[in-house]
């Protein structure tokens, strides 16, 4: 298919043209060296990389966040110094267009063509480093600049010289790129629980402007305050060819040999022209993918320039620019034609404005010329690919299909089916694997709970009172002499500062039974509380520290092999509502099975969502027994039959395993406070506790601390809203 001739970009796409540079002795007048006013870093960033790598070593920390922003910084410095230079020297030396001057004779083209090349070198030439490979990344260093590896190093950094809006910052820069980082994951929430952080202060540091205004561009349509809207989608279109002139420009290096060994390699001139320039311009037509994607998504936003158009032509119909939004939606018609949706509104704003005013009105002029240059672009690489067979595949869909040879049509018809279905056949599996990983971890989990019970308590003080053969059952004990009678009171003012009502239920106070109220706190706030002064923070720590204590106490007596990790902790307080409990016949907590939701009029426990199917055993620590009713009890399937009843007293554990060999309910409070710390476990570490971690985390900071650190007032702030869960079936 023959192209028209190329229309020049308009000044939009390029940077500002250079002063007028000096002719090169033996060409005749054209470029010489372009001075670039972007002065090269002392330091090439892959050396600041290391020496920030270096002192992250050594724990160095202020020289860390020195040395990575500085290679952070080199790097933008290099690479921007670089695009200028190109974009300059493309504009001082481009030829006139096609047709503009009358053709040469033949002998001649070459010469001219060649003429053109060495104009171009020699600018290049002239505003390069006077040692090129010194500032040259590795593969190996550009991508851990890609994966924005220094921000990891960062957050450290700034969390360990006490900087948590910084470090925020960094982790969010460092996450957005790698949203499958479960470390930095929880890291970042914990951030959030953080004292002086606000939540401006997750901010990607390395957003793409149009992406960040194509964004709020598309928040606003979908708000429906389309002048907001029209602003930021147009900003984001000039953004968008400025990041589309740089990507080009950084397209334009060496030739990568890709398996070739560059010894052996032996294309004479105009192969070797070929395969570099159909190399340039693969990297070129790649820029349309590399700015509609998104860091951390695997896929780019499809249609992405075109789909501005959309958004705007329909924004300015809103607001009542029909003339703005007939050239917009011409505009969109160039990448898609035949479009109906669009051709009907085209028609409409055309019937409302009128013909006179309407017909005279064109696509924009910038993409009339983008869409020109692309499809010759991509005429030369299909034609590469289907004579010289260098591989080419297409980033768009609005690609007319005339432009691609028809026996390339064929073939990659044939391709995209074959991908599909191989595609297919690896997602199935996947799938497969996962399952069978699935089943052997819980079959690994299962067999642990057939070990003998019976094992060591390995605390002082602590004693077995009821085993599985008294309770009745399988996996079960009682335990007494876990905690003081001081450390009962303790936590039970603790609970009474420090709870909140309906906590973990949306807020309701009485989630179970309408004739008592629900009070609890979990260990995170317990300890965040602690650390911004409004709760002592050594009860805080005392309630940590007890349920690390039931937890190793849990995996020595049932003699576990693999380690038990939390699923939910709580401390939690029960009170007797007096004016509701004449004529109660209710329960505090009807029987339930924790990992299982219980048929008890079918005898089964389908064990399947909504029901916690990760948890393996649990565990309940009272913390008083100055209440009347409350008791804890097991009963068979049938959630009727009684096999076993505890009765709660400060100090006194009872652990058990969560399925449904363990039906249990806890009677009503009648009179009085129940207070208690209920604690879920898993031997599956792929659902630990993610609140547990943070609090892990906290106790290291807190108690890293000299003690006159933790005696300082700290000064209040805000707290942002906690992560809410629905239903933890405390008992």
């Amino acid at each position: 298919m023959a192209l028209p001739a190329l229309l020049p970009l308009l000044p939009l796409l390029l940077v500002r043209a250079a002063t007028p540079p000096e002719p090169v002795p033996g060409l005749g007048p054209g470029p010489g060296p372009v001075p670039a006013d972007l002065p090269l870093p002392a330091q090439p960033p892959d050396a600041l990389f290391a020496a920030g790598a270096e002192a992250y070593a050594r724990g160095d920390w202020p020289a860390v966040v020195l040395q990575m922003e500085r290679a952070l910084r080199a790097r933008a410095a290099v690479r921007s110094r670089l695009v200028r230079c190109r974009l300059r020297c493309a504009n001082a030396t481009a030829g006139p267009a096609e047709g503009a001057e009358p053709q040469p004779e033949p002998v001649l083209r070459d010469l001219l063509f060649f003429r053109g090349l060495l104009r171009r070198a020699a600018c290049l030439r002239g505003c390069g480093p006077a040692a090129p490979s010194r500032y040259r990344l590795g593969d190996e260093l550009d991508r851990e600049f890609s994966k924005r590896s220094p921000y990891n190093y960062l957050q450290v950094a700034y969390f360990k010289m006490n900087r948590p809006a910084q470090a925020a910052a960094a982790a969010h820069t460092f996450f957005v790129a790698n949203p499958g980082h479960q470390e930095m994951r929880q890291n970042l929430e914990y951030y959030q629980a953080m004292a002086g952080v606000r939540e401006d202060d997750f901010t990607d540091l390395e957003a793409k402007p149009h992406l960040s205004e194509f964004r709020l561009g598309v928040r606003f349509y979908t708000e429906e305050q389309q002048a907001a809207a029209i602003l930021h989608l147009e900003k984001a279109l000039e953004e968008y060819f400025v990041a589309d002139a740089e990507c080009r420009a950084l397209c334009e290096g060496p030739y990568d040999y890709e398996g070739y060994n560059y010894l052996e390699y032996n294309a004479d001139l105009f192969q070797a022209i070929t395969d570099h320039y159909m190399q340039v311009l693969s990297c070129k037509q790649g820029c349309v993918t590399e700015l509609a994607s998104q860091p951390g998504r695997e896929k780019p936003v499809e249609d992405f320039l075109p789909s501005h158009f959309n958004y705007l032509q329909f924004a300015y119909y809103n607001n009542g620019n029909y003339e703005k939004a007939i050239e917009c939606a011409k505009t969109y018609l160039l990448f898609f034609p035949n479009d109906e949706v669009m051709n009907q509104n085209l028609a409409y704003y055309t019937a409302v404005l009128g013909e006179i005013l309407a017909g005279p009105i064109q696509p924009r002029e910038e993409i009339q010329a983008y869409r020109q240059r692309s499809l010759m672009e991509k005429e030369l690489l299909f034609f590469s690919y289907d004579v010289f067979g260098i591989p080419f595949v297409d980033p768009d869909t609005w690609t007319p299909e005339e432009v691609i040879p028809k026996r390339l049509r064929e073939k990659q018809k044939v391709e995209r089916e074959t991908a599909a279905r191989i595609s297919e056949e690896i997602g199935n599996l996947m799938k497969e694997i996962e399952t069978l990983v699935e089943e052997k971890a819980k079959e690994s989990a299962d067999m642990s709970k057939f070990i003998r019970e019976g094992g060591p308590l390995v605390y002082e003080g602590a004693s077995v009172t009821m085993n599985s053969k008294t309770l009745n059952g399988s996996q079960r004990v009682v335990v007494d002499g876990v905690l003081s009678a001081e450390e009962c009171r303790e936590l039970q003012r603790l609970t009474n500062a420090a709870a909140s009502a309906g906590d973990g239920y949306r807020g309701k106070t009485s989630p179970h039974t309408p004739s008592e109220t629900f009070y609890g706190v979990t260990v995170l706030k317990a300890l965040k509380l602690g650390q911004e002064g409004k709760v002592p923070l050594q009860s805080a720590y005392l309630y940590y520290n007890v349920t690390e204590k039931v937890r190793h106490m849990m995996e020595s007596y049932f003699r576990l092999e693999v380690p038990l990790h939390f699923s939910y902790s709580h401390l939690v307080c029960r009170t007797a509502i007096d004016e509701k409990q004449e004529g109660r016949s209710d329960n505090s907590h009807e029987v339930h099975v924790d990992n299982c939701i219980l048929n008890a009029e079918a005898l089964v426990c389908v064990k399947e969502p909504p029901a916690y199917t990760f948890r393996d055993y649990s565990a309940i620590l009272y913390l008083n027994g100055d209440f009347e009713g409350g008791a804890f009890y097991f009963t068979e399937l049938d959630a009727k039959t009684e096999t076993a009843e505890v009765q709660p007293q400060c100090g006194r554990a009872v652990g058990f395993s969560s399925g449904s060999e363990n039906p249990h309910g806890v009677k009503a409070v009648t009179k009085g406070q129940r207070c208690a710390i209920a604690l879920w476990f898993t031997l599956d570490p792929r659902h630990s506790e993610r609140e547990r971690v943070q609090a892990d985390d906290l106790v290291k900071m807190l108690f890293g601390m000299e003690e006159r650190d933790l005696l300082q007032e700290p000064e209040p702030e805000p707290e942002p809203p906690a992560a809410v869960t629905v239903g933890k079936d405390e008992l």
